[in-house]
């Protein structure tokens, strides 16, 4: 038996997902988070074997969690399913320690395949995100393949609207690191305003300009 969580912050989803994984014999779902700290706190409590997790959470983003919940299961094997497909969410996800990665326009006979690699020790990936990663390997890495995953969050937050003061209380640390972040970021970036980071944000594939504040 495969035991795993579902990290998600709409408990519709959930319930999908948790209705789908039951009709199989193998898969059993033991517990639900809509946030890294949830999240963190459901993998002490169950041991999970895998977990299923959205990169759009309440508060931080999927990428904390995965960290965090790693932290306390290093053993856990992690499946994102997302709705983000670009090569930035891609890497970053990877970064953060996910085993593998499925768009939300993935068949749900393949999150269930996804999901039995994974647990088996194996990487799995939608096609689309696939192609995305060969295309990276022969076309060189982006601007954004430098930052580190916590670097990558504090710009994803920025450019869907949040504040730095936000920024530091979901991902529980001061506003003064969060600027100092912010600093490395332009650096590393070669950004010399707020207004270039977004630009670069939205045009890398960060936030969704048909749809900016993740709604």
């Amino acid at each position: 038996m495969i035991r795993i969580v579902l990290i998600d912050d709409h408990a519709v989803v959930r319930t999908g997902y948790r209705r789908l994984l039951s009709a199989e014999a193998d898969l059993e779902v033991v517990g639900e988070a809509a946030s890294a700290d949830e999240a963190n706190a459901l993998v002490q409590r169950t041991q999970p074997d895998v977990a299923l997790v959205d990169l759009n959470l309440k508060g931080s983003s999927g990428l904390e969690a995965i960290r965090g919940m790693l932290a306390r299961k290093p053993g856990l094997r992690v499946l994102v399913l997302s709705m983000y497909d670009s090569a930035g969410h891609v890497r970053q996800a990877l970064k953060s320690g996910a085993h593998g990665y499925l768009t939300k326009f993935s068949e749900p006979d393949d999150v269930i395949d996804a999901l039995r690699r994974v647990a088996a020790g194996r990487r799995a990936f939608s096609a689309d995100v696939a192609d995305l990663l060969a295309d990276q390997a022969t076309g060189g890495a982006t601007p954004l393949h430098d930052l580190t995953p916590r670097e990558f969050e504090v710009l994803r937050m920025l450019a869907h609207g949040s504040t730095a003061a936000d920024i530091a209380g979901a991902m529980h640390l001061s506003t003064k690191t969060i600027f100092n972040y912010l600093s490395l970021i332009r650096q590393k970036l070669d950004a010399d305003s707020d207004f270039k980071l977004l630009h670069l944000a939205a045009h890398h594939g960060l936030v969704d300009m048909r749809n900016p504040l993740g709604a």
